[in-house]
């Protein structure tokens, strides 16, 4: 039998285990944490899991990212694309969505239909900010998981039944306010770890285990060895959890936005309209800029810019050193 390791364990079961593939997760964001999460979620047997990410695969990826590998870069797989290869291959019997998009206040709400849980893979606080949102409106639990160097934190949100991030941190900290994986680096242990600590309280979670989770911030630094419990108390004046203002999830607006480790800038389509990669492929060759096509993207070289452009019109500009230029560069050799 399949899960018979995992039934045999008594706090989860048969019953656990029926739980389990009933359930519906939403892995948001698919590199580090988002590869172990969804790996350790399809080998224990959630029934329908929906992994969303903006990325494609790339060589310092295969460092910490467990689900990838040169094949992967080689074809110029999106991240979601490359995942459900391979987990599909681990467990056939559940249900894999996965989806090459971007998180944000637009789209995040046909993401979170039909969902039991909302996984936090993401690295950056803009987007944990808006699951936050989402979370408390409708009610959807979600579990907080992210990586610096050698230190992790973990958290889980309940709503109704537990402070939120706001009270925790009222607004995202200020950019260049705080490390990245950029400037700092990351170690592939602190991943592993923290990856399957979120796993574990997801499963916990699912199998209706609410007693035995996790109500404290875990913090731990692998490399001093140090791991502490920090309680997060409740802001009677938080306007998420207790004044149900929504700020990161209604501002609608798009914007540009820095993606962490790989020197790039994000910026997404003024328009809600798909692009013809083959069309503009065309429209390109008479230029002097490069191409280069698959399936899922279009590779545009424009020194000193590398351009990944994706159905969406969401595009990630390599070398863009400011929200501004991409926004330029993006309108000068894609259009508005």
């Amino acid at each position: 039998m399949r899960y018979e390791k995992q039934t045999n364990f008594k706090e989860i079961g048969h019953d656990g285990q029926e739980h389990l593939a009933k359930s519906k997760v939403l892995v948001i964001g698919c590199g580090a944490l988002g590869t172990m999460v969804a790996n350790n979620l399809v080998r224990a047997g959630i029934g329908y899991i929906r992994i969303v990410d903006r990325d494609y695969v790339e060589l310092h990826n295969l460092q910490r990212q467990l689900l990838f590998d040169e094949d992967d870069v080689q074809r110029n797989l999106p991240k979601a694309i490359a995942a459900k290869e391979k987990l599909s291959k681990i467990n056939s019997s559940i249900d894999i969505e996965t989806i090459v998009k971007d998180v944000n206040s637009t789209t995040i709400y046909d993401l979170i239909q039909g969902i039991d849980l909302i996984m936090d893979c993401t690295d950056n606080f803009q987007t944990r900010y808006l699951i936050n949102d989402v979370s408390y409106k409708f009610e959807i639990p979600w579990i907080y998981g992210g990586v610096i160097g050698a230190t992790g934190v973990l958290q889980v949100f309940l709503p109704g039944e537990t402070p939120c991030l706001r009270c925790m941190m009222d607004a995202p900290p200020p950019s260049g306010a705080v490390p990245t994986c950029d400037t700092a680096g990351v170690l592939n242990t602190v991943t592993g770890i923290i990856g399957s600590l979120e796993s574990n309280e997801a499963i916990k979670y699912l199998t209706k285990a609410k007693d035995k989770l996790l109500r404290k911030m875990l913090y731990l630094d692998l490399w001093e060895n140090t791991l502490e419990k920090i309680e997060i108390p409740l802001n009677p004046e938080c306007p998420c959890c207790q004044g149900q203002e929504y700020h990161f999830y209604e501002n609608k607006e798009d914007h540009a936005a820095f993606l962490c480790g790989i020197n790039s800038v994000q910026v997404s389509s003024p328009t809600e309209e798909k692009i013809s990669l083959e069309a503009l492929e065309k429209r390109l060759q008479p230029t002097n800029y490069r191409t280069k096509r698959t399936p899922y993207l279009l590779k545009i070289y424009a020194e000193p810019y590398e351009i990944t452009l994706f159905p969406d019109g969401r595009a990630l500009i390599k070398n863009a050193k400011t929200l501004e230029e991409g926004k330029t560069v993006y309108a000068r050799i894609i259009g508005n």
